[in-house]
C-alpha cells in the first residue's frame, strides 16, 4: 500500500506543479470566496484550524483573511522538530505575521498554544492531494495530521482542487478520514 500512496503523491504533485501560476492565483481566491459560503456556523466565537498553503499547495493566506473578515479566530498549524508528531498551533493574525519555518512552511510568529489548541477548533481545513468520495484523505505521508486529528469532533475539510476528489484512495489503519471536500469550483461537499 505504501508503493501505491507513493505513487499517487507523485502523479499529483507533477499535475500539480505543471498547473500554471494564473490558475492557482484564480484557485486561490476561488477557495477564499467559499469561505462566505461555508455549510458551518462562522462567526465571531468560531475557532477554525486552518494552514498556510505553500508552493503548489490550493488557496493562499487570503482564505485565512477570509475567515479573519468574518470574525472567526483561525489557529494555524507549527510542525515541531524531531520526528513526526502532533502538530502545535499560533493564532493567524494576518499574513505579515507568517515566517519561514521548517521545510520551508508558513508559521504564525505568535505564542505557541500547543498541540490541544486544535481541540477549540469547530472547523478544521486540511492540506490534501487528494481525497476519495468515502473521506480518505491522501498527505505527504508522515502523518502529522493523522496524529493531531484523534479523538476531533469538529468537521475535517480536505482543501484540494477539483479533479482531485476520486472514487477510491488506499487507506491504513492510522488514516483519519475526513467528512468534507473543499475544492475550488465545486465549494463544500460531505463526503461519505
Amino acid at each position: 500500500m505504501a508503493t501505491l500512496k507513493n505513487q499517487l503523491r507523485e502523479e499529483i504533485s507533477a499535475r500539480r506543479r505543471a498547473m500554471s501560476p494564473f490558475v492557482r492565483e484564480q484557485v486561490a481566491g476561488d477557495l477564499a470566496d467559499w469561505m462566505y459560503a461555508a455549510p458551518f456556523r462562522l462567526e465571531y466565537d468560531v475557532t477554525v484550524a486552518a494552514y498556510v498553503p505553500i508552493g503548489t499547495e490550493p488557496g493562499s493566506p487570503a482564505m485565512l483573511d477570509a475567515l479573519i473578515d468574518r470574525g472567526v479566530s483561525v489557529l494555524v498549524p507549527v510542525v515541531p522538530d524531531g520526528d513526526p508528531a502532533p502538530l502545535d498551533w499560533v493564532r493567524y493574525d494576518g499574513a505579515s505575521t507568517l515566517r519561514n519555518g521548517r521545510w520551508g512552511l508558513l508559521e504564525p510568529a505568535g505564542e505557541r498554544l500547543g498541540v490541544d489548541a486544535v481541540h477549540a477548533a469547530s472547523v478544521v481545513l486540511v492540506p490534501a492531494l487528494a481525497v476519495d468520495k468515502t473521506g480518505v484523505r491522501l498527505g505527504r505521508g508522515a502523518g502529522y495530521y493523522d496524529r493531531t486529528l484523534i479523538g476531533s469532533s469538529a468537521e475535517l475539510v480536505a482543501v484540494v482542487y477539483d479533479d482531485e476528489v476520486v472514487d477510491s484512495l488506499p487507506s491504513g489503519n492510522y488514516d483519519i478520514p475526513v467528512g468534507w471536500a473543499l475544492t475550488p469550483g465545486g465549494g463544500f461537499r460531505r463526503l461519505r
